[in-house]
């Protein structure tokens, strides 16, 4: 029995032609298969990686995500990327807002948020068909990470579009349980070894006694 089992976060880094893969991607110069085809040479390189390094169980690196959370709005309907500068004028507090963007060491422009401008469906898996593949590359645990619900809750809510398809955050919030229950059900019975919520915006709750200023991881 091992006393310690060595896994990751999920996050690698992605090379250079992945990313711009996924750039073309985006901007609708790459089709979806020819990016899942470079996507998956990039996750047999990371799971390879692992397996070499006697890593426990298994991750893909997130190597198709555009970033750990906004990837969900290809998977989910109602949703909508939205980069930061765009919802400058539909924030409640404009100057609060202002003064984050001000933080950022990247352009407003460069961050897109999941935002929810419609009831939220999964439109297919979020992450089932990533745990199949590789799952086809090893016989060690495959972990699946994901963000969570509280994360998931607070970065789509902008009022100004959600307000239109639910009453209030709470509402939009079960939706999004839901969703994440259904996911994790599916990869359990796909045989997942693990799945790993990931929660970083809790430690607002903890560490600042303002909660409700708004933040994007």
């Amino acid at each position: 029995m091992i006393p310690f089992s060595v896994t990751q976060v999920g996050s690698w880094p992605r090379s250079r032609e992945l990313l711009r893969a996924l750039r073309d991607r985006q901007q609708g110069r790459l089709t979806r298969d020819a990016f899942e085809r470079v996507a998956d040479d990039e996750v047999r390189r990371c799971v390879a990686a692992q397996i070499e390094a006697e890593v426990d169980i298994v991750v893909d690196g997130e190597q198709r995500r555009d970033n750990f959370y906004s990837f969900v709005t290809e998977k989910l309907a109602g949703t909508q990327l939205m980069s930061l500068a765009e919802m400058l004028d539909t924030m409640e507090d404009k100057s609060g807002f202002e003064e984050m963007l001000d933080t950022l060491d990247v352009p407003a422009s460069a961050i897109r948020n999941p935002t929810c401008v419609g009831r939220l469906e999964r439109r297919e898996p979020l992450a089932v068909d990533d745990l199949r593949f590789v799952q086809q590359l090893t016989d060690k645990p495959v972990k699946v990470t994901l963000p969570g619900p509280y994360l998931l809750t607070r970065s789509m809510w902008v009022g100004a579009f959600t307000g239109k398809a639910y009453a209030d955050k709470s509402a939009m919030g079960e939706d999004v349980v839901r969703i994440l229950r259904d996911e994790l059900i599916d990869l359990a019975a796909a045989g997942a070894a693990f799945v790993q919520f990931d929660e970083p915006v809790l430690t607002e709750i903890v560490m600042s006694g303002d909660c409700d200023r708004r933040t994007f991881m």
